[in-house]
């Protein structure tokens, strides 16, 4: 039975690279989400600053953030110019994304 060993072996490594790729497949999931999130609070913000939604840009922006259930780290205006930055924690690794909106040129 010298090919069990092997077989066994080779079983636990190809079970671990699948869970190794489930997890970074998750990973890239919540990455792309919490940029979304950021677009959505840079649009919000920004609307807010240019008077096409009423209320404070970066409350307008928390209030984003958080009904997608991340959090605000940043969030400057220069002239009707929204930047804002997102974090988000998923498998205790924090991820941040940032955006950035405002009027067409």
């Amino acid at each position: 039975m010298p090919g069990t060993a092997a077989t066994v072996g080779a079983i636990g490594a190809a079970t671990t690279l699948i869970g190794a790729l489930a997890v970074v497949g998750i990973a890239s999931g919540a990455a792309q989400r919490l940029a979304g999130a950021a677009d959505a609070a840079a649009l919000a913000a920004a609307d807010a600053a240019s008077g096409a939604a009423t209320g404070v840009p970066c409350e307008r922006a928390a209030e984003v953030a958080e009904a997608n259930g991340v959090t605000v780290s940043s969030c400057d205006l220069v002239e009707l110019i929204a930047t804002v930055t997102l974090s988000s924690t998923f498998a205790g690794m924090p991820f941040h994304a940032s955006a950035r909106a405002g009027p067409p040129p």
